[in-house]
Protein backbone atom coordinates (compact mmCIF):
# COMPACT_ATOMS: atom_id res chain seq x y z
CA UNK A 1 0.00 0.00 0.00
CA UNK A 2 1.00 3.48 -0.66
CA UNK A 3 1.50 5.96 1.78
CA UNK A 4 -2.12 7.63 2.58
CA UNK A 5 -1.90 10.89 4.43
CA UNK A 6 -4.60 11.62 6.76
CA UNK A 7 -6.74 14.22 4.87
CA UNK A 8 -7.12 17.60 6.84
CA UNK A 9 -10.41 19.92 7.14
CA UNK A 10 -13.81 18.99 6.24
CA UNK A 11 -12.59 15.71 4.35
CA UNK A 12 -10.46 14.58 7.46
CA UNK A 13 -13.41 14.85 9.80
CA UNK A 14 -15.97 12.91 7.18
CA UNK A 15 -13.28 10.00 6.66
CA UNK A 16 -12.86 10.27 10.74
CA UNK A 17 -15.88 10.31 11.43
CA UNK A 18 -17.64 7.74 9.05
CA UNK A 19 -14.58 5.27 9.81
CA UNK A 20 -15.70 5.32 13.10
CA UNK A 21 -19.11 4.40 12.44
CA UNK A 22 -18.00 1.58 10.60
CA UNK A 23 -16.03 0.57 13.58
CA UNK A 24 -18.94 0.79 15.47
CA UNK A 25 -21.00 -1.89 12.85
CA UNK A 26 -18.44 -4.12 12.25
CA UNK A 27 -17.78 -4.35 16.25
CA UNK A 28 -21.34 -5.21 16.51
CA UNK A 29 -21.58 -7.90 13.59
CA UNK A 30 -18.83 -9.27 16.31
CA UNK A 31 -20.34 -9.37 19.04
CA UNK A 32 -23.91 -10.53 17.62
CA UNK A 33 -21.47 -13.20 15.82
CA UNK A 34 -19.31 -14.44 18.97
CA UNK A 35 -23.05 -14.37 20.67
CA UNK A 36 -24.87 -16.56 18.10
CA UNK A 37 -21.56 -19.26 17.98
CA UNK A 38 -21.59 -19.50 21.60
CA UNK A 39 -25.52 -20.26 21.87
CA UNK A 40 -24.61 -22.39 18.82
CA UNK A 41 -22.24 -24.45 20.95
CA UNK A 42 -24.02 -24.18 23.90
CA UNK A 43 -27.35 -25.80 23.13
CA UNK A 44 -24.94 -28.22 21.13
CA UNK A 45 -23.39 -29.63 24.03
CA UNK A 46 -26.72 -30.07 26.25
CA UNK A 47 -28.06 -32.08 22.98
CA UNK A 48 -30.42 -29.05 22.05
CA UNK A 49 -28.84 -28.10 18.67
CA UNK A 50 -30.65 -25.12 16.99
CA UNK A 51 -32.05 -25.54 13.72
CA UNK A 52 -30.83 -21.96 12.43
CA UNK A 53 -27.02 -21.64 13.55
CA UNK A 54 -25.13 -23.06 10.99
CA UNK A 55 -27.17 -20.73 8.34
CA UNK A 56 -27.66 -17.61 10.59
CA UNK A 57 -23.46 -17.94 11.48
CA UNK A 58 -23.00 -17.87 7.58
CA UNK A 59 -24.84 -14.54 6.81
CA UNK A 60 -23.13 -13.15 9.71
CA UNK A 61 -19.89 -13.96 8.63
CA UNK A 62 -20.92 -12.94 5.38
CA UNK A 63 -21.83 -9.69 6.48
CA UNK A 64 -19.02 -8.34 8.22
CA UNK A 65 -16.39 -9.66 5.32
CA UNK A 66 -18.54 -7.08 3.66
CA UNK A 67 -18.74 -4.37 6.18
CA UNK A 68 -15.35 -4.91 7.00
CA UNK A 69 -14.44 -4.49 3.29
CA UNK A 70 -16.47 -0.88 3.32
CA UNK A 71 -14.16 -0.31 6.93
CA UNK A 72 -11.08 -1.48 5.37
CA UNK A 73 -11.74 1.33 2.77
CA UNK A 74 -11.69 3.88 4.74
CA UNK A 75 -8.48 3.10 5.70
CA UNK A 76 -6.91 2.06 3.00
CA UNK A 77 -6.24 -0.60 4.35
CA UNK A 78 -6.79 -3.39 1.24
CA UNK A 79 -3.93 -5.37 -0.52
CA UNK A 80 -2.03 -3.39 -3.15
CA UNK A 81 0.97 -3.58 -5.39
CA UNK A 82 2.29 0.15 -5.13
CA UNK A 83 5.77 -1.37 -6.10
CA UNK A 84 4.90 -0.21 -10.01
CA UNK A 85 3.61 2.60 -9.60
CA UNK A 86 6.54 3.87 -7.03
CA UNK A 87 9.15 3.01 -9.88
CA UNK A 88 7.53 5.81 -12.02
CA UNK A 89 7.74 9.57 -11.92
CA UNK A 90 5.15 11.75 -9.67
CA UNK A 91 3.72 13.17 -11.72
CA UNK A 92 3.08 9.48 -13.88
CA UNK A 93 2.26 8.27 -10.23
CA UNK A 94 -0.56 10.62 -9.31
CA UNK A 95 -2.23 9.65 -12.87
CA UNK A 96 -1.80 6.42 -12.43
CA UNK A 97 -3.33 6.28 -8.43
CA UNK A 98 -6.41 8.57 -9.69
CA UNK A 99 -6.64 6.13 -12.80
CA UNK A 100 -6.88 3.33 -10.03
CA UNK A 101 -9.24 4.51 -7.84
CA UNK A 102 -11.38 5.35 -11.00
CA UNK A 103 -11.32 1.77 -11.56
CA UNK A 104 -12.27 0.85 -8.16
CA UNK A 105 -15.27 3.16 -7.95
CA UNK A 106 -16.48 1.80 -11.34
CA UNK A 107 -16.35 -1.47 -9.92
CA UNK A 108 -18.36 -1.07 -7.02
CA UNK A 109 -20.46 0.91 -8.75
CA UNK A 110 -21.14 -1.69 -10.64
CA UNK A 111 -20.88 -4.68 -8.15
CA UNK A 112 -23.48 -2.24 -6.38
CA UNK A 113 -25.80 -2.01 -9.10
CA UNK A 114 -25.95 -5.82 -9.98
CA UNK A 115 -26.19 -6.46 -6.48
CA UNK A 116 -29.56 -4.42 -6.21
CA UNK A 117 -30.86 -5.21 -9.16
CA UNK A 118 -31.08 -9.14 -7.86
CA UNK A 119 -33.14 -8.37 -4.71
CA UNK A 120 -36.22 -8.33 -6.32
CA UNK A 121 -35.76 -11.97 -8.45
CA UNK A 122 -34.88 -13.48 -5.15
CA UNK A 123 -37.24 -11.96 -2.66
CA UNK A 124 -39.91 -14.67 -2.39
CA UNK A 125 -37.06 -16.86 -1.44
CA UNK A 126 -36.50 -17.60 2.36
CA UNK A 127 -33.05 -19.11 4.37
CA UNK A 128 -33.79 -22.35 4.70
CA UNK A 129 -33.99 -22.77 8.69
CA UNK A 130 -35.26 -19.35 9.23
CA UNK A 131 -37.99 -19.12 6.71
CA UNK A 132 -39.27 -15.45 8.40
CA UNK A 133 -36.10 -14.05 6.75
CA UNK A 134 -35.14 -13.06 2.79
CA UNK A 135 -33.20 -14.01 0.96
CA UNK A 136 -33.50 -10.33 -0.18
CA UNK A 137 -32.63 -9.28 3.25
CA UNK A 138 -29.42 -11.56 3.32
CA UNK A 139 -27.98 -10.43 0.15
CA UNK A 140 -28.86 -6.84 0.69
CA UNK A 141 -25.31 -6.79 2.45
CA UNK A 142 -24.24 -6.37 -1.60
CA UNK A 143 -25.33 -2.79 -2.70
CA UNK A 144 -25.47 -1.63 0.86
CA UNK A 145 -21.69 -2.59 1.59
CA UNK A 146 -20.75 -1.19 -1.98
CA UNK A 147 -22.10 2.01 -1.32
CA UNK A 148 -20.39 2.35 1.85
CA UNK A 149 -17.46 1.34 -0.16
CA UNK A 150 -17.78 3.87 -2.81
CA UNK A 151 -18.44 6.28 -0.11
CA UNK A 152 -15.02 5.74 1.19
CA UNK A 153 -13.52 5.52 -2.13
CA UNK A 154 -14.81 8.89 -4.08
CA UNK A 155 -13.73 10.89 -0.41
CA UNK A 156 -10.11 9.01 -1.35
CA UNK A 157 -10.54 10.39 -4.92
CA UNK A 158 -11.30 14.03 -4.00
CA UNK A 159 -8.03 13.41 -1.39
CA UNK A 160 -5.74 12.50 -4.95
CA UNK A 161 -7.36 15.42 -7.14
CA UNK A 162 -5.97 17.96 -4.82
CA UNK A 163 -3.36 19.96 -5.93
CA UNK A 164 -0.24 18.09 -5.91
CA UNK A 165 1.47 20.59 -3.34
CA UNK A 166 -1.10 20.46 -1.16
CA UNK A 167 -0.78 16.88 -0.42
CA UNK A 168 2.88 17.17 -0.12
CA UNK A 169 2.89 20.19 2.14
CA UNK A 170 0.04 17.93 4.38
CA UNK A 171 2.59 14.68 4.00
CA UNK A 172 5.11 16.39 5.18
CA UNK A 173 2.88 17.79 7.89
CA UNK A 174 1.90 14.81 9.49
CA UNK A 175 5.60 13.06 8.99
CA UNK A 176 6.97 16.25 11.35
CA UNK A 177 3.77 15.73 14.26
CA UNK A 178 4.95 11.74 13.89
CA UNK A 179 8.79 12.84 15.01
Amino acid sequence: MHADPAPQGALGRFRRRYGSALELVVILLVVVLAVEVTLGVVFRAFGRSLAWYDEVASVLLAWLTFYGSALASVYRAHISCPELVEQASPATQRALRIVAQLLVIAFFALLGWVGASILPIIAGETLVSVPAISMAIVQSVIPISCALILLAEVAHLFALLRPAGAAAAQASALSDGLH
